[in-house]
């Protein structure tokens, strides 16, 4: 099946698709946690994980833009399903195929293709979420290989996985009893069930995503010498090499999504009449659709982009503003998206079994996994100071203008961003300014896929609600209120029921 041309794989696996969530998965399995074994069968009987193989082994050849149309004709029907499809690709298969074992490779790559096989990453544990790199998980030498000693948890596919990558510090020796000295450096290890002493200790009640068992792992494992992964130029590089790549992919898994809420949203208007007419008719119903669709037209740009940069054979690990900047933006306009069409559908919208109501809990979690959106946000603030620093420039407009990831961009915000950055901003200002940092490298790959003939209406439209997000949050950089909280005392002095108007005496 890999042989077919691409576009005929992609034409058949979404029609299978539709087929399977028209049967198999309808609204009504929508509070079934897990996916159906006959369902995920069909699905991968498609092979859609040969995008993420070398073409050497079997595989499609490792195109992004391939693997970006396979997650999006995906998450058309069901983002939980496009995310299983995006852990093994970005966050197993691809890195396998860049650090590992060549045999290795050739034996995992061949269960991938002949027998279903599926692959996930632990990284995160119970103590240690976006502090990663301070895990506790511990390897150590023995005869043949390395001990694995930990635990860990959040990890997509738990209990389903065939194969894990696991992260882990290799302990010095030097420690006191129950209390190891670990090395500062990562290390990825590549775990099968035949080697066992990896146990699910709970199974999390995650809040969506319901397709993908979530939960709590303890790990106690010995694992063979090859099945530790070559590092080049040490475990963190790799594992921002893998995590950067992983989020420049991230427009592949929404642009299904959105296009199918913009879908949902525009059948619901023309069909929903109220006060005499369809709701299509209504400015403020308009607004919200040309919002949803300059979000299509971001993704879209993001996708084009990352076509081109997040290839297996590049190096992503410098790549962390762009990064950043497309998993922050484009999984707020996820949440964004999902929350309008909610709101349009009303009522309808507020069920489980509905596309809508699924979205808006689905998409939810894409806003804190692989960093949480306000703690990237703050590394945009900070790459670009650093980046201003370096050049020894103060005006955020005359930067922009001759930085490579804005300098289209800025031409839209001279007013707004003609100020001088004081390099001790506050946190919660920096973030603020990393959110408005974060749509204009956007609307610069918006600017570019017009370049290349891209529907000028869409892209007109595009950059101006992008236009209109950056000038309000700008805004409120600028607002010089600064909010704290206040300590009360216990006695509650801060209740309203102390301070209700007395009547006036007779």
């Amino acid at each position: 099946m890999t042989n077919q041309p691409f576009p005929t794989f992609l034409a058949r696996y979404q029609e299978r698709l539709h087929q399977l969530f028209q049967t198999l998965y309808t609204g009504q399995h929508a509070t079934v946690r897990q996916v159906p074994e006959e369902l995920l069968d069909q699905v991968l009987g498609e092979r859609p994980l040969s995008v993420f193989i070398p073409e050497q082994f079997g595989g499609r050849g490792q195109d992004v833009a391939q693997s970006l149309a396979m997650l999006e004709a995906s998450s058309y029907e069901s983002l939980p399903l496009s995310l299983t499809m995006g852990i093994n690709g970005a966050l197993f298969l691809q890195p396998l195929s860049k650090y590992a074992d060549p045999a290795l490779q050739q034996k995992i790559f061949r269960d991938f293709l002949e027998n279903n096989a599926l692959g996930g990453l632990m990284i995160t544990e119970p103590e240690f979420g976006s502090d990663a790199l301070q895990m506790r998980t511990s390897f150590r030498n023995v005869d043949g290989g390395y001990h694995l000693q930990g635990s860990k948890h959040w990890a997509g596919l738990t209990g389903r996985a065939d194969y894990w990558l696991l992260t882990a510090r290799g302990d010095t020796g030097r420690g006191a009893a129950g209390q190891p000295d670990l090395e500062r450096a990562i290390s990825f290890f590549v775990w099968d069930r035949s080697l066992g002493g990896l146990d699910v200790q709970e199974y999390y009640q995650s809040l969506g995503l319901y397709m993908i068992p979530y939960g709590l792992n303890n790990l106690d494992t010995v694992v063979p010498e090859n099945h530790r992964l070559a590092a080049k130029g040490g475990g963190v590089r790799m594992l921002l090499d893998l995590l950067h790549r992983s989020r420049l992919q991230f427009p592949g898994m929404a642009m299904g999504f959105l296009r199918r809420l913009l879908d949902e949203a525009v059948s619901h208007v023309r069909q929903r009449v109220v006060g005499g007419k369809a709701l299509l008719h209504y400015d403020q119903v308009q607004d919200r659709l040309a919002v949803l669709q300059a979000y299509c037209t971001t993704c879209a740009a993001m996708c084009a982009h990352s076509s081109t940069v997040a290839g297996v054979d590049e190096d992503c690990s410098p790549r962390s503003l762009e990064a950043n900047a497309i998993k922050t933006v484009i999984t707020d306009m996820m949440q964004g998206a999902a929350q309008s069409v909610v709101q349009l559908l009303g009522g309808m919208g507020y069920r489980l079994d509905s596309f809508a109501g699924r979205a808006l809990v689905d998409s939810r979690p894409f806003q804190i996994f692989e960093g949480s959106n306000d703690i990237l946000y703050q590394q945009i603030t900070e790459a670009v100071l650093k980046a201003m620093g370096k050049v020894k420039e103060t005006n955020l407009q005359r930067f922009l203008s001759q930085f490579h990831l804005t300098e289209r961009a800025a031409q839209f915000f001279n007013g707004a961003t003609d100020v001088t950055i004081d390099l001790s901003l506050p946190q919660r200002k920096m973030v603020q300014l990393g959110r408005a940092l974060g749509r204009i490298i956007s609307l610069d790959m918006v600017i570019a896929l017009g370049d290349q003939g891209y529907q000028p209406e869409l892209i007109q439209g595009s950059v101006a609600v992008l236009r209109r997000q950056v000038t309000a949050l700008l805004g409120i950089f600028s607002d010089p209120a600064r909010v704290n909280v206040v300590e009360t005392d216990e006695a509650g002095a801060g209740s309203w029921m102390n301070f209700l108007q007395q009547p006036a005496p007779i």
